[in-house]
């Protein structure tokens, strides 16, 4: 038998986080503003050239500049 988050074609770890967030606005203000600040998160990422590492980037930014790289024609050979 199939889970209802599979036959919508969520993964689980998407399923969770859809949960987490219906579970977090469903909480009085006070609770509601805590569990909000506990579920952000902040990616970071280094690129490593040569053995070296780069500097550290949130992945958010990272993301964003590449999508604007993209969009712009950069992206495409």
């Amino acid at each position: 038998m199939s889970t209802t988050w599979k036959a919508a074609g969520l993964t689980y770890n998407r399923y969770l986080a859809v949960a987490a967030r219906v579970v977090r606005r469903s909480l009085k203000e006070g609770p509601r503003l805590q569990a909000e600040r506990r579920g952000e998160m902040e990616l970071r990422f280094a690129k490593w050239e040569n053995g070296k590492q780069g500097e550290n980037k949130s992945l958010a930014e990272g993301n964003a500049a590449a999508m604007a790289e993209h969009a712009g024609g950069g992206g495409q050979k």
